[in-house]
């Protein structure tokens, strides 16, 4: 994700300039021009048709369906940045989670128990990490050390890496518990925090594996491909070969506004837009290490 001051009006039209969206616009902008400038030569100088013929009407439809492309690409914005918003919120829930399970951990826990403070320091950040690993369908990468730990050298890295995470959690501080050095009540506690990060889980994976209806996003596209097409054919007689202009622009504004949501209606990626999941595992994993250090 890319930070930036949005008030700064000068580098967001250079980032504009650059962006992908536009990379991938320019040669269907320059298509529907060259299509535009098509329709207003057939009409003017092939057909030679006037301001009475009854094409010159057809921007009625235009103007009706318009306002309906405009709340259909509104609410298809909105669906797309609630579904980034949602995964932010999740990652925010994650961080938030970590901090307060190390926390914990680290005051119900003796200062000298170093394997067990070692484990937590260890196994709280990999959640974060085997999370961002299975959102971006890439195999976790176990980091835990195995010559202290043995019990970790039945990790499987194709099998689903959050669940094998948490269930060490899980396991170690079960056996906590069964050797007495954390009380039920404590136990209660870590549960809850330990059934949180699962939660996150389940909300990052409802995102990542729900995308938006293929008949739904098929349609959009299908709308603005259609709308624009027909442009030319009504208002060729209003603005003459000014149309080659006015058309490809209306054309570029509706179909950025489907590709942003598409850039954002999946916020685990690797575009500039996506979230930093990477740096907020790292920034997970740095206050774990401070907290249970101390």
């Amino acid at each position: 994700m890319k930070v930036y001051n949005p008030k700064d009006w000068v580098n967001s039209l250079k980032y504009l300039y650059r962006s992908d969206q536009l990379k991938r616009v320019v040669p269907l902008v320059i298509l529907v021009a060259f299509f535009t400038w098509i329709i207003a030569f057939i009409e003017l100088e092939y057909l030679q048709l006037s301001n009475k013929s009854s094409l010159s009407n057809f921007t009625v439809v235009h103007s009706l369906l318009g306002f309906v492309l405009s709340l259909i690409l509104v609410f298809r914005t909105n669906t797309a940045y609630d579904r980034w918003w949602e995964g932010r919120k999740q990652w925010g829930t994650l961080t938030n989670v970590s901090r307060t399970l190390s926390y914990k951990v680290n005051a119900m826990l003796d200062t000298e128990d170093k394997i067990n403070r070692s484990f937590y320091r260890k196994a709280i950040p990999l959640f974060a990490e085997t999370l961002y690993n299975h959102l971006r369908s890439d195999y976790t990468k176990f980091m835990l050390d195995e010559e202290r730990h043995p019990e970790l050298s039945s990790l499987d890295d194709k099998k689903h890496g959050p669940n094998q995470v948490t269930a060490l959690i899980y396991k170690k501080t079960i056996n906590l518990y069964n050797e007495g050095i954390i009380s039920g009540d404590e136990l209660r506690i870590l549960n809850d925090e330990i059934t949180a990060m699962t939660n996150v889980c389940g909300a990052c994976e409802r995102i990542k594996n729900t995308p938006i209806p293929i008949a739904y996003s098929s349609f959009i596209k299908i709308f603005i491909i259609l709308y624009s097409a027909t442009l030319p054919i009504g208002y060729v007689f209003s603005m003459g070969y000014l149309v080659v202009l006015a058309v490809p622009f209306i054309f570029y504004v509706l179909i950025t506004i489907e590709l942003i949501g598409e850039s954002i209606e999946e916020p685990f990626g690797k575009d500039t837009d996506d979230l930093p999941i990477d740096k907020i595992a790292s920034n997970i994993k740095k206050h774990c290490f401070e907290v249970l250090n101390a």
